[in-house]
């Protein structure tokens, strides 16, 4: 008996999305910058309906203590052994960046704190499906508005205007273990994966881009990982069919 007909593949979309982990931290202007241009690429790929974007926890100042927040420049200066001008030169490198992405960007001002209870929030936002317009209100909090996400009464009124309930928000940041085994995680795993630094891009769990970079390139490898993951497709034949032996154990 002739097996039967097997009938072409005629799409190239595989059943599960392809998904981009991104690990970013809202202290960092890269990673501010990075988003953007990753949505460029995003925008840009013709399988872009078909992409999940996860995003995962990262703290560049890990050991700081909550409270312990001071003047970006400050920092810049102390950290990279420069002068005051030095860092706010830094600073309007990163700014004329994320300008040309159309990005506002404050140089003046900024303060840099611990990243923990933002995460952790952003952690609820996530459980309650409002995590990327979360992401996006602290972007620009912290980069281009006269606000401090370090401040908890701040992030309670972005977390609100991203659409969480107020009470919720201000349970998790009074309890310093809600979401705490979450953040401490995805850090875990970005540790695993080699990053040590973000914004760091994870493609369905096989290829890594580290950094800002441009939008093609994000593009680019969107492309690769996609067609790396396709569905096979049938080969077929002039010839007599191939013989099978389908689930029921006939062989023919």
């Amino acid at each position: 008996m002739a097996s039967p007909a097997v009938p072409p593949v005629t799409g190239s979309t595989p059943a599960a999305p392809l998904r981009v982990e991104i690990w970013s931290d809202i202290a960092c202007p890269w990673c501010y910058v990075g988003k953007a241009r990753f949505e460029k690429g995003l925008a840009a790929f013709a399988h872009r309906d078909g992409v999940e974007v996860v995003h995962r926890s990262f703290e560049l100042d890990p050991d700081r203590a909550k409270g312990d927040v001071a003047p970006v420049l400050d920092l810049l200066a102390r950290k990279y052994g420069r002068t005051r001008e030095e860092a706010q030169a830094m600073e309007e490198t990163v700014a004329a960046h994320a300008r040309a992405e159309g990005l506002d960007y404050r140089t003046h001002g900024r303060d840099h704190g611990p990243t923990f209870d933002i995460h952790r929030v952003l952690h609820l936002a996530k459980a309650r499906g409002r995590q990327s317009g979360l992401l996006d209100l602290a972007y620009r909090a912290n980069f281009a508005e006269e606000a401090s996400v370090f401040d908890d009464e701040v992030l309670v009124k972005l977390a609100v205007a991203a659409g969480l309930d107020e009470a919720e928000t201000r349970g998790v940041l009074a309890d310093p273990t809600a979401y705490a085994d979450d953040v401490r995680g995805d850090e875990r795993e970005a540790a695993e994966l080699g990053a040590n630094g973000v914004p760091f891009f994870v493609l369905d769990r096989r290829y890594g881009i580290s950094g800002g970079q441009p939008a093609e390139v994000f593009t680019q490898a969107l492309e690769q990982a996609w067609q790396d993951r396709a569905p096979l497709k049938p080969v077929t034949s002039a010839a007599a069919d191939g013989a099978t032996c389908d689930t029921d154990g006939n062989c023919a």
